[in-house]
């Protein structure tokens, strides 16, 4: 449905001009696991909406995160090869198409959000939780912070605070938006960002000790990259254990924020306990 969706939103890649749209289209149709959208339209499953509303919404953050990930790829930043098994944009198409590819699928995703019809949350309520989502106080600042941190020694508080922006601030940002296309009380909203918070970080745990322990193909991206630039991750401050154990109490944590939401967060908590268990 998320493929489907995607593909009547964005340009098709013969369309002009033609090296941009093809750009764009090998970084958001690569693959992966599409979590950021799925995670949407469970949350507004849960709330007892039809998920269909909360679509638009669901396809605007996979546009940003794929988005996020082209930039993070670059020489300047991350400098990775290797993306959701294929090699990165700007290795094909060269650093400037992949930065004008990024800056593209990042202006698409606004344009898609405003598609959104909401009830309870109107569209300039959503549109500005998904700018906000992807500012400098959330995703840009994290990514900031963690080139920053790099070849240094930080406290695992600072560590956790970068996380929760660069990593965190999309996937809370996604259950949020599909809460409000569900129609959402306050308390059940307090409830999926609170969850949202502690499934991101489980997750960049879970990230930090595969990028150790997996091989390049079984990520789809480079293995061992964190190492060798000297990147502050989880494993480094706590041990693969004591990693392992950190990603265990972030999911309980997240288990227990969806108390208030009863059976209806059923789905959500299986999608917690299966990122847990994930091997790429």
């Amino acid at each position: 449905m998320i493929e489907e969706a995607l593909r009547g939103y964005v340009p098709s890649p013969s369309s002009k001009p033609r090296l941009l749209h093809e750009a764009m289209d090998h970084s958001l149709f690569a693959g992966g696991k599409r979590l950021r959208p799925i995670l949407c339209l469970a949350a507004c499953e849960a709330m007892g909406g039809d998920h269909r509303r909360a679509l638009p919404l669901a396809c605007a953050v996979e546009c940003i995160h794929t988005y996020s990930l082209v930039h993070d790829d670059l020489p300047a930043m991350d400098n990775d090869d290797w993306r959701r098994g294929k090699p990165t944009l700007h290795k094909i198409y060269g650093e400037a198409m992949a930065i004008l590819a990024g800056d593209a699928l990042l202006a698409r995703a606004f344009e898609i959000a405003s598609r959104y019809t909401g009830g309870r949350y109107g569209t300039g309520i959503v549109v500005a939780e998904l700018a906000r989502a992807c500012g400098s106080r959330a995703l840009v600042g994290g990514q900031v912070s963690d080139l920053e941190a790099e070849g240094k020694e930080i406290s695992f508080r600072e560590l956790r605070a970068i996380h929760l922006r660069k990593t965190g601030a999309l996937i809370t940002a996604a259950l949020r938006l599909g809460a409000m296309a569900g129609d959402a009380s306050r308390e059940s909203l307090r409830a999926v960002t609170e969850f949202g918070r502690f499934l991101g970080l489980a997750f960049q745990v879970i990230d930090d000790i595969l990028d150790l322990t997996q091989t390049r193909e079984a990520l789809g991206k480079s293995a061992g990259k964190d190492l060798a630039a000297e990147k502050a991750t989880f494993p480094r401050l706590l041990g693969l254990e004591g990693a392992q154990r950190a990603a265990e109490r972030y999911t309980s944590r997240a288990h227990r924020a969806l108390a208030p939401l009863g059976t209806r967060g059923a789905i959500l908590d299986r999608l917690a306990r299966y990122l847990l268990a994930r091997e790429s």
